[in-house]
């Protein structure tokens, strides 16, 4: 007899406590996307929407190995999707791993600068994700504050971002790490309508996520959603290009529906916590109620 099978997701990432990102984030994503999900856990951490308490770093290397063995070798991975990555021997670790199964559609959420400003990674383990992870990558997601902080740590020199053609000249230089795609994510340089860093709130009109591969610069832009409520948009907008792609998308249909699956997750606007409250990954999806 043959059963039905979905496309495959593996995401390895950290959990989140508190539920609006990280692992629990993901295969909320996941889910909602008709793929079915599938976990390699690198850290517990205890935070909630105020902020991150405290990180447990899984320090054995042979138990991620062997986690990342165990569903490569049975259910197998149509995509993967990396967030916190607690050390730079993880890191390693994970890359050779990737490597090890011929690991192509990796959509690497490097998850360093939380929402709420915590730093998730140690300083050290910048240059793993340089010199081992980004060259194996199919797309990497960073935000603006992320990606200033690789372009850093890669050239030893600040990049000052002030309008859309700022960010699209950082896009290019973080395609020199290696990556077949980058993807700079907008939410942290909310625009006006010439383009220009909007200032203040009451100027923001838009956002504009860079798409680019080395040659061409594809943008997407959304309207300004004013809210507190954000956490785990990163998280969410990479485990979706991962189960996209798993569905057999091309990169711009993917990059298209993850940003339109995120935008709406952020209008719906939960009311959760008392600081960045998550995002509402499940407002398409009916819940039964009593």
């Amino acid at each position: 007899m043959t059963g039905k099978t979905l496309p495959r997701v593996l995401t390895i990432a950290g959990s989140d406590s508190s539920g609006g990102a990280g692992i629990e984030a993901d295969l909320k994503t996941i889910t909602v996307h008709g793929c079915y999900g599938m976990t390699c856990i690198t850290a517990l951490t205890a935070q909630n929407t105020t902020g991150v308490k405290d990180i447990f770093p899984i320090t054995s290397m042979t138990f991620i190995e062997n986690a990342l063995d165990a569903v490569f070798t049975d259910v197998g991975i149509d995509a993967v999707k990396t967030g916190m990555l607690a050390s730079a021997e993880t890191i390693k670790t994970v890359t050779k791993s990737l490597i090890k199964f011929n690991a192509e559609k990796v959509c690497v959420d490097p998850v360093m600068i939380s929402t709420s400003g915590s730093h998730l990674l140690p300083e050290e383990a910048i240059s793993a994700y340089l010199t081992d992870l980004f060259p194996i990558a199919y797309i990497i997601t960073p935000n603006l504050h992320e990606a200033q902080y690789i372009y850093k740590a890669s050239t030893g020199k600040d990049f000052k971002v002030a309008s859309l053609q700022d960010a699209k000249n950082l896009a290019r230089e973080l395609k020199k790490l290696g990556p077949k795609y980058i993807l700079l994510k907008g939410g942290h340089l909310p625009l006006t309508n010439d383009n220009t860093h909007a200032l203040t709130e009451a100027l923001s009109v838009k956002v504009a996520d860079i798409l680019y591969d080395g040659t061409e610069y594809y943008i997407v832009e959304s309207n300004f959603i004013v809210t507190q409520n954000t956490h785990g948009t990163g998280c969410t907008l990479a485990s979706s290009i991962a189960s996209n792609l798993a569905k057999g998308f091309d990169t711009k249909r993917a990059i298209n529906e993850s940003i339109d699956y995120v935008h709406g997750a952020i209008l719906d606007d939960l009311e959760l916590g008392h600081g960045n409250g998550p995002i509402n990954h499940l407002y398409k999806t009916y819940i039964e109620k009593d």
